[in-house]
């Protein structure tokens, strides 16, 4: 048994990368959002920071798949596959944190534009949020217990 190493924390780098771009994007777009609002002597809406976090819990989904994985019991022989299982998990989850972040991008410059539409625009972020927790618990039955 190779104990402790898990995927080599791949998992949890990809999924943290995913969500490094995706609050990278959308954050780029509630400033651009606010700057409009100032310029145009109007209330920078606040919520907008709702679209630039969400991207960050894919991190928090990567951590808990590397911890699946570190605690799996996986004879030696089989190391590659694990690491092969985090790499593709993060990536997917990393993947939804980046295309989550660019929803947010497009739904804090349609609420600031409009000042409409916040619940709509949260349960797209919310649906591909679903895509990540979906790979996360796929991918940790794929894992022998």
């Amino acid at each position: 048994m190779i104990e402790g190493l898990g995927d080599m924390n791949i998992s949890l780098a990809f999924a943290a990368m995913g969500s490094a771009l995706g609050t990278g994007v959308a954050g780029m777009a509630a400033i651009g959002a606010w700057k409009k609002a100032f310029a145009a002597n109007k209330a920078a809406p606040f919520i907008l920071v709702a679209f630039v976090g969400a991207p960050l819990s894919q991190t928090i989904y990567g951590m808990i798949l590397r911890n699946a994985i570190q605690n799996a019991e996986i004879p030696a022989e089989a190391y590659g596959w694990q690491v092969l299982l985090g790499a593709v998990a993060g990536f997917a989850i990393g993947l939804s944190a980046y295309m989550q972040g660019k929803a947010g991008a497009k739904a804090s410059d349609a609420l600031a534009e409009t000042g409409k539409g916040f619940g709509n625009y949260i349960m797209v972020v919310g649906v591909i949020e679903t895509v990540a927790l979906f790979v996360m618990v796929f991918a940790m039955t794929a894992l022998p217990s």
